[in-house]
Formats: structure tokens, C-alpha cells, sequence
């Protein structure tokens, strides 16, 4: 590519970055927000002028535009080199990039009927357009072409980085393919793409939906004021006036299974979790679950390896589905002896307060807690109201503050998609531009389950010029009645940290190239920066700093830092074998090796029998409902929080020795971790700040697995 049609390339695609072009650059369509140049400060979408009916015309524009720049690296009468081809494919589909990332997150915050209806219709439209990319034989043999020369080349680390990781990406695409075997690919790829989209849709549906009404207030014996004004505010949001109502969100239905005295409600609650998505009704997921699982078998035949898990964990830090086992393997049994023991605790509590009861799941949350008060005479309630969501959340900044100087500000002229959203521009401690934050804390029906940092727009450079990040946070807390505090459970103020780490992670990004940007990192080397943060979240030495009662400001007791802290290794045997259970149920269907449809039922007991779990504990996500390797991004990688978790257990010693607000550490970890991206091999970095290979020690340690 001449250099004229490099910068005209770069020029067009500047448009999404708040760069100005001449008309000549802009795409077609400029009177849709998605494709006009935005006129918001740091070039921030304006959600509040986005509708349904521009995304259609604006993916298939952002499409157009990416296959003419395709074209134009394809036409290069000059040789192959880095810069025309690699460079100039990294910067293509900068457009597409730009719709497709404001689509996901209103689709996965602010969904719609209509907007579901199209990510029915784009997402197979956007996998052809992806592998029409990664099999287009001329491109391939350029990046081929400077892939087999890359010897002879004088590149730096990140370029060399980046090269490897464009030749891969085209390889594990299908490049090398003959024309039968990609257009099988293809047609693979395209049907897998419904299928997950159909299985998430479903799963949205069911947990959204009132698992349990109760209209007579007697039945909510045990529920503080602030459970029971969530269940009102879920059955008036349902047209259940007057009622109290609870879904299949786990904000929902956890505070209920820990402190209803309703043994029986408990049971139906619980039960209709571990049955979403398995009625045999048209959001039946069991057969979708085989279905995908077994498609993945025959893509990755195709491709050349011997099952899913092999294709996936091979771009991994754990490289093999034998390393992801030896790991899962070594912490199983320790986790199991923990939970059995637990379960005697448990059994031996209920009769000494003379319950007539044989511990089932449905009581291991509510037994658990009463155990904790007894035991540490400590319970998760008396730590609530000083869990005050803005304070939580600001305690969060100021962590930031403190260990690199961020700084928050508030952007009322910013708007998002949903009224409850909030945008930020993050500041160095000089005033320079970081990036932009929103954040989007309660659940609602438009919103999938769990928690997630999204982009909206990835860091990277050209021409001296810095386009900078902006991120999204989204969790699913219970909104507070009109007037009254938004207030967290000790779990959901760890899980504002963890997405906070993972936007840190995206913000301070410091890279030339969007490929290799922020998060774009090893699925198990991708949660080290959130798990990293959640350390800081109750530490002794920030927790006192934030959490004050919300009705007097008084600070919390010390005495009550002291009980949190001597109990932070309670029922830890429960949490990581259920936890353990599903990872090994991940890897359980995508370790198969030939491409037949299971009864999904009973390939899970099987599954579960073989580890040896009882029965007093499922898998945290059982099939139907395994949304995380069904419909994400994590088959074959449920694993990765417990690998990334020996690398944070093992880097916060070295805070813990250091002091947890050193600068020179806390510095070395910005550079090294948040600010590299995957600019070189995670283990490299992860040494480079640590000073020493990881230990698994920490870990057993945190979680009393000795």
C-alpha cells in the first residue's frame, strides 16, 4: 500500500476517534450517529441519539467500509511488509469496531426485543464477514509473506507481538484450509453463532422471570427491610402490586436462600435455579447445550485439533487442557475435604438448634450463615449498612488515587444508553487524559445476569496521536426504593473492585496497536487485574477509610474489620468446590472427542460422579444454564479466574511486604500488567513486575486449603 492510501485509510477510520476528515474520509451515512464523527468531548458516543433502526444500515456500512480497506491491502502492487499489510490490517475495521462494541453493550445492558431480533440477524452476518476475512487466500499470502521474513525484520518486541499474533489469528481461522473444508468452517461457525445467541437469549429471559411469589408477608419471616423492598420493587416491575417477588438473579435469590426461615421456600427458590433453562419449553437449553458442544468437536476436527479445549486453551497462558487438569486436579481434592468438613459443621449446627433437618443444598447458605455468626459471631447483615454503594464505589477511585494518582470526574454532558448510567473522565494526576468511565450498577430486565467491563473504544496510537480508552462497568445490583440508599453485600462490593480492576486494565492501556490493547490478553491472564483489585477491597488498611453506617457516618467498628478478616476463609470449601465443579464440567464438554449429541442431563452427572462431588453441592452453573461457555466467551476457560487467581493471591504479597499503597511497585505494576496489554508473553510480564516465577502457595493459603 502507498503511503497516500495509508493515511486516507487511517484518515476514515479517525472519524470513530473524534478525529476530524475531510468529507472525502467520512462514510456514507453521516446522519446516523453510528457512522458521523461524534461531537462530544474525548469523541463519546451519543447514546442519547442512537436508535434501534440505525444499527442495521450501520453495520452493513461499517462491513462495506472494512471490505474496501481489506481490498486496498489485498490491491498493494508493492511487496509485503510490515507496515502495508500488518500495520495496515491492524487498522482496518476500526469503523466495525466502533458499532459493533456500542451494539454489545446496549445489547448485554439495555437489550430490547428489536434489538435482540438483530443480534439474531448481525451476529452470523458478522462471523461470515470474519471468516470471509481470515480465508481470503490473497490477504493471507501477504501476512504470510511478512510472517515467513520476519527474521530478516527489525521489529520490536510489540510489532514482532503483533505480527504473531495476526498470522495466528488467520491460521486458527482457517487460511490453510482447502475450499471444501473452509466453506464447512464457515458454515460451522455461522450456526454455532445462532445457537449462542439463542442460548442467552433464553437464559435472560428465565432468570428475569418471578421464580417465587409471595403475597402474604408472614412468608417472609427472616428477610431484613432491604430484601423485602428489592422483592417489592421485582413484583411491582412484573405487575405484582402489593407482592413480593423473586427471579433467578443471583441478587435476588441468594439473600433469600441466607435468611429465610421458610425451609419449603427455600427449597422451591433453589430448585428453580438449578432447573433454568431444562422445562422442556421453547427456552430449553439442554439440547442447546449438546448441540454447541458438539459442533465445537467438528470446528475444531476441521481445524486440526483433537477437541475444543485444545483449540482454545492453545492461545492461553496454561497452553494445554493437561496443564488447566493438573490445576483443577490439585486443588479439588483439598477443596472437597474443606466442604465435606463444612457440611459436618453445618449438620452439627442444625441439630444443636434442634432442627429436624438432613442438610440439603437449599440449606447450606442459610445454615452457613447462622454457623458464621456463631462461629465468628459475625454475619454478612451487620457489615451492609456500611457498604454504602457511592462510598464503595468512590473508595474505588480513591484506591486508584493512591496508587497511581488518578483522578474521577463526573460528566453530566456525557450521556448513556440508560438513565442509571454515570460517565467519568479519568485523569493522570498532571490533569492529562486517561480515558472515559461509565458506570451502570442495578439490574434490570433489559440486562443480562452477572457483571462485565465492556470497551466502547480501545486504546492505540497513529501518527503520534493517542486514541484513548473508553470503558464500561456493568453489575446487577438491587435498586434501592425512591429515597433510599443503594446498600452492598460484602460479594457485591468485591465485584464492584473486580470490574473496576478490569476497566483499570483497559483505561491505562499504553500500546501502539488495538489488537493488542487493554484486555486483549490471554483469557487466563485476563482476570489478574480484576482479582488483583478486590484485594484492596476489604484490606485493613482501605476498608476503614469508606465504610461508614449509612444513617449515622459512623465508621465501622474495629472490632467488626476484625471479625471480616478472621472470617474471610469461612465456607471457602463450599465456594471453591462449587466453583472447582463447574470449571470441570467446562472442560468435561469441551475435552470430547467426537462430535455426537449428548443427553446433557446425564453427561453432567456423570461428569460430577466421576469427581466424587456430594450431593449437598452442584456446580455453581450447571449446564442449561452455564452461560459463561454457552453463550460468553469462556469455553473451555470457566478456569481462568482460578489461574489468574494464583497470579493475584502470589502479586499481593508483594504489596503486602511492600506496603499496599507503594508507589514503586504500584508503578512497576501499571507498566508491566495494566499498561502492556498483550504487547508480550503474560508470563513475561507478570515476572518482570513480580521479580520471580508464580507460587500456588499463596493461594492454597488465602482459601484455607492447606
Amino acid at each position: 500500500m502507498h503511503h497516500t492510501s495509508l493515511v486516507m485509510l487511517a484518515c476514515s477510520i479517525l472519524v470513530v476517534a473524534g478525529c476530524t476528515c475531510d468529507q472525502s474520509c467520512t462514510p456514507d451515512g453521516a446522519d446516523n450517529p453510528l457512522l458521523a464523527e461524534s461531537t462530544l468531548p474525548f469523541g463519546a458516543p451519543p447514546f442519547d441519539q442512537i436508535e434501534e433502526a440505525h444499527f442495521a444500515p450501520a453495520f452493513e456500512e461499517a462491513m462495506k467500509v472494512h471490505n474496501a480497506e481489506i481490498q486496498a491491502i489485498v490491491d498493494e502492487t508493492e511487496e509485503p511488509t510490515f507496515t502495508n499489510t500488518i500495520e495496515a490490517l491492524d487498522l482496518s475495521g476500526r469503523l466495525l469496531d466502533h458499532v459493533k462494541l456500542i451494539f454489545l453493550n446496549i445489547n448485554a445492558a439495555n437489550t430490547s426485543d428489536g434489538i435482540q431480533a438483530l443480534a439474531k440477524e448481525i451476529n452470523p452476518k458478522l462471523a461470515g464477514h470474519r471468516d470471509d476475512r481470515l480465508m481470503n487466500e490473497a490477504l493471507f499470502a501477504r501476512v504470510k509473506a511478512v510472517y515467513d521474513a520476519r527474521e530478516a525484520m527489525d521489529l520490536n518486541t510489540e510489532s514482532a507481538r503483533l505480527l504473531d499474533k495476526h498470522y495466528r489469528r488467520f491460521v486458527r481461522g482457517g487460511a490453510n484450509l482447502d475450499a471444501e473444508a473452509k466453506a464447512h468452517l464457515k458454515d460451522l461457525n455461522a450456526e454455532l453463532t445462532t445457537l449462542s445467541t439463542q442460548f442467552g437469549e433464553n437464559l435472560l429471559k428465565e432468570m428475569n422471570a418471578v421464580a417465587l411469589l409471595i403475597e402474604d408477608e408472614a412468608d417472609l419471616a427472616g428477610l431484613p427491610q432491604s430484601v423485602r423492598d428489592a422483592a417489592a420493587a421485582v413484583a411491582t416491575a412484573q405487575g405484582h402490586e402489593g407482592a413480593w417477588a423473586f427471579n433467578l438473579q443471583r441478587t435476588s435469590w441468594t439473600p433469600f436462600l441466607q435468611l429465610s426461615e421458610r425451609r419449603d421456600l427455600r427449597e422451591k427458590l433453589y430448585t428453580a435455579y438449578i432447573q433454568l433453562c431444562s422445562h422442556g419449553n421453547e427456552t430449553d437449553n439442554t439440547a442447546l447445550a449438546s448441540k454447541i458442544a458438539s459442533l465445537r468437536v467438528e470446528r475444531a476436527h476441521v481445524l486440526g485439533y483433537a477437541n475444543h479445549a485444545a483449540y482454545q486453551v492453545e492461545e492461553n497462558m496454561a497452553e494445554t487442557p493437561d496443564r488447566v487438569n493438573e490445576l483443577l486436579n490439585k486443588l479439588w481434592a483439598p477443596a472437597l475435604a474443606k466442604a465435606t468438613a463444612e457440611l459436618a459443621e453445618l449438620q452439627s449446627l442444625a441439630n444443636s438448634l434442634g432442627d429436624d433437618v438432613s442438610i440439603e443444598m437449599w440449606d447450606w447458605w442459610f445454615y452457613s450463615e447462622k454457623l458464621r455468626a456463631a462461629k465468628y459471631d459475625f454475619d454478612e447483615a451487620s457489615v451492609k449498612p456500611f457498604l454504602e454503594l457511592s462510598k464503595v464505589r468512590q473508595a474505588a477511585f480513591d484506591v486508584a488515587g493512591k496508587l497511581w494518582g488518578l483522578k474521577f470526574i463526573e460528566r453530566s454532558d456525557l450521556p448513556g444508553y440508560h438513565p442509571d448510567q454515570t460517565a467519568y473522565e479519568v485523569q493522570n494526576a498532571d490533569g492529562s487524559h486517561v480515558g472515559v468511565f461509565y458506570t451502570d450498577y442495578f439490574a434490570r430486565e433489559s440486562k443480562r445476569g452477572g457483571a462485565w467491563m465492556e470497551d466502547v473504544r480501545r486504546q492505540w496510537k497513529i501518527d503520534g496521536k493517542d486514541i484513548r480508552p473508553i470503558v464500561t462497568n456493568t453489575c446487577n445490583f438491587s435498586k434501592p426504593s425512591e429515597g433510599q440508599p443503594a446498600l452492598l453485600t460484602l460479594d457485591e462490593a468485591a465485584t464492584l473492585f473486580h470490574e473496576f480492576g478490569h476497566a483499570l486494565h483497559g483505561l491505562l492501556s499504553d500500546v501502539t496497536y488495538s489488537s493488542l490493547s487493554g484486555t486483549s490478553v490471554a483469557q487466563d491472564f485476563v482476570e489478574l487485574p480484576s482479582q488483583m483489585m478486590e484485594n484492596w477491597a476489604f484490606d485493613p488498611a482501605v476498608l476503614p477509610t469508606y465504610a461508614r453506617h449509612f444513617e449515622t457516618g459512623e465508621p465501622i467498628p474495629a472490632e467488626l474489620i476484625e471479625k471480616l478478616q478472621r472470617a474471610k476463609q469461612f465456607n471457602q470449601g463450599f465456594a471453591t468446590t462449587e466453583y472447582l465443579a463447574a470449571c470441570i464440567l467446562d472442560m468435561d464438554w469441551h475435552t470430547l472427542g467426537e462430535a455426537v449429541d449428548q443427553d446433557s442431563s446425564a453427561f453432567e452427572t456423570a461428569s460430577m460422579d466421576r469427581i466424587g462431588i456430594i450431593e449437598e453441592i452442584a456446580p455453581r452453573y450447571r449446564s442449561p444454564y452455564f452461560g459463561h461457555i454457552f453463550s460468553g466467551g469462556y469455553s473451555a476457560g470457566y478456569y481462568s479466574y482460578v489461574w489468574a487467581e494464583v497470579l493475584d493471591a502470589d502479586g499481593f504479597v508483594a504489596f503486602k511486604e511492600a506496603g499496599v499503597f507503594d508507589r514503586d511497585l504500584a508503578e512497576s505494576y501499571r507498566k508491566n500488567i495494566l499498561s502492556a496489554g498483550d504487547s508480550e508473553n503474560p508470563m513475561v510480564l507478570y515476572e518482570r513486575f513480580r521479580g520471580a516465577a508464580p507460587s500456588i502457595d499463596a493461594l492454597v493459603a488465602r482459601r484455607g486449603l492447606e
